[in-house]
């Protein structure tokens, strides 16, 4: 096997129930247990993963199945309920949160926090870390293990795949369900141990020889392979050589990749408070490479970014306002607004520059700066596009934006919209939708024709909707658009529900769609209910 290919290797194999083929899912039942189920997210070797929302929050929630064809195995379904076991004796910002497990109709389940991110696997592939940064998701993963070892947990998986990052930037681990709890050393039985537990590029050598006794050096073997990936900015593909890294991180890594587990660290916060020392060495700004410097900047412009807009939707009389926004792993720039305007109307400003990396942001920063001052002169949709276009024509700036302004007044049963480039709006009432059109070239395009603007009806108890990205025929294109018959399909069962949950459900599952090569993009979403004048 390449060492290329370990990485796809099952967690867990059984040797009583051999390879498993592909079969399509079960229908999509609408309980497990007290939660509604939404979607299939994952279908994998042992157990389906589904959305669903949490009966007393309403949060999204991912449901965690077993598989019905295992019920029959009860080291399989030990495992299971282990993994329950463990999660619920956790509580830790950076470890996934269990709310609830049991059995239902279809079996077992267990119901656990819906973490919106990436894998540390997907980030070392797609985009560049700084040493800093890196360090910091050594700690933060750290401090989680030692959380775990405190209550005598082994995680014995642990691997890119299993360290996400949320879009707030706070580092998770997840899946349990090869953990272990140290009284259970030793107790498995000699057909147990034949058994591949683990990924073998992670797994510290005692645990490839035998992986039911195993303690905390191992985890900390893996955390040490996670470690020199993350500063290397690549996957390592089993092939180690500390040499690359800088040298104050050198002797760390040694110890804790030894392999013998004696001379391993025997605790995790000895790991912690080396690598922080490090962190905040003289040796560690000398060592540091000047495209590391970059990356950092980088990072730093990615923070920038989420500055510029707000992070929650404003509170207008008469609306119900829904703010959903996936950033992705790329700089990408997004601005949208929400802008309080004379004689009692309010706009949404929803802009993307077309360029990526770190100068996307400054773009961002420099028409959001043009935006409002223009806004302040007219609000006219038409006028405010063509004298955003001049401006950036007339300053040689040689960028495209996106440009979406949705014009209303709460009092007023309409609303005027313009789009130029990428974006939709979307009209909801009661079981109906239509798109509401406006085609326009990107702000930055030369162009004679005037622009174009729609006007709309729009009651109460009506939603409008608007996104970032536009819908229609699947392309080539690297920008290529959500599939029409897909966004439809997605928004069908939330044409008529408060404005927060329409742009939350509808993320999760536009999200479901991206491709694993396009997850870098980002995505923003923008509802607004019209609530009765009485309100």
């Amino acid at each position: 096997m390449a060492d290329d290919d370990f990485h796809k290797q099952p967690t867990f194999q059984s040797a009583s129930t051999g390879p498993s083929k592909e079969s399509a899912p079960p229908p999509l039942p609408d309980f497990i247990g007290p939660y509604k189920i939404d979607a299939l997210l994952e279908k994998g070797g042992m157990n389906l993963i589904y959305l669903g929302f949490h009966p007393k929050t309403n949060e999204p929630t991912t449901i965690k199945v077993l598989l019905p064809k295992f019920k029959s195995h009860p080291d399989i379904v030990k495992r299971f309920l282990t993994e329950a076991e463990i999660i619920a004796m956790t509580d830790h910002p950076n470890i996934v949160k269990l709310y609830g497990h049991g059995e239902w109709e279809g079996g077992l389940y267990i119901a656990m926090e819906f973490i919106q991110g990436t894998s540390l696997r997907q980030l070392l592939l797609q985009s560049p870390i700084s040493i800093k940064r890196a360090l910091e998701i050594v700690i933060d993963i750290a401090y989680a293990l030692c959380h775990l070892h405190t209550h005598g947990v082994i995680h014995r998986d642990l691997k890119p795949e299993n360290i996400l990052v949320t879009d707030e930037n706070v580092i998770k681990v997840i899946d349990f369900g090869i953990a272990q709890l140290l009284t259970e050393i030793g107790g498995g039985s000699p057909h147990a141990r034949q058994r591949t537990i683990g990924t073998p590029i992670y797994m510290s050598p005692e645990q490839q020889e035998d992986p039911e006794s195993v303690s905390y050096p191992s985890d900390i073997y893996s955390l040490g392979i996670i470690s020199y990936e993350l500063v290397l900015g690549k996957l390592s593909h089993g092939h180690i050589h500390l040499s690359l890294m800088p040298k104050g991180l050198q002797k760390i890594l040694a110890k804790a990749l030894q392999p013998d587990p004696q001379d391993r660290y025997q605790d995790v916060v000895d790991f912690i408070t080396d690598i922080t020392a490090y962190l905040h060495s003289e040796d560690f700004d000398k060592e540091r490479k000047v495209g590391d410097r970059i990356s950092e900047l980088t990072e730093d412009l990615r923070t920038a970014k989420g500055i510029m807009s707000p992070q929650k939707p404003t509170n207008w009389p008469s609306l119900e306002i829904g703010l959903t926004s996936h950033q992705g792993l790329s700089v990408l720039s997004t601005y949208y607004d929400f802008l309080p305007l004379p004689n009692g109307f309010y706009g949404i400003i929803l802009t993307e520059c077309h360029a990526t990396g770190a100068e996307s942001v400054i773009f961002i920063a420099m028409i959001r700066g043009i935006i409002q001052v223009l806004i302040n002169q007219t609000t006219d949709p038409v006028e405010l596009a063509t004298r955003l276009n001049k401006v950036i024509l007339d300053q040689h700036i040689e960028q495209k934006f996106s440009f979406n302004f949705l014009l209303f007044n709460p009092q007023v049963d309409d609303f005027h919209y313009l789009c130029c480039g990428s974006g939709n709006l979307w009209h909801l009432a009661d079981t109906s939708h239509k798109q509401v059109v406006s085609v326009n070239p990107a702000i930055g395009t030369p162009t004679a024709a005037p622009y174009h603007a729609a006007t709309g009806a729009w009651k109460s108890e009506e939603t409008l909707l608007l996104s970032s990205f536009s819908t229609g025929a699947p392309t080539d294109s690297s920008d290529s658009p959500i599939p029409l018959a897909f966004f439809e399909g997605a928004l069908a069962p939330y044409l008529n529900v408060p404005a927060q949950k329409l742009t939350d459900g509808l993320m999760l599952k536009i999200k479901t769609l991206i491709p694993k090569n396009k997850s870098d993009q980002g995505f923003t979403l923008i509802g607004l209910r019209k609530l009765p004048l009485y309100r």
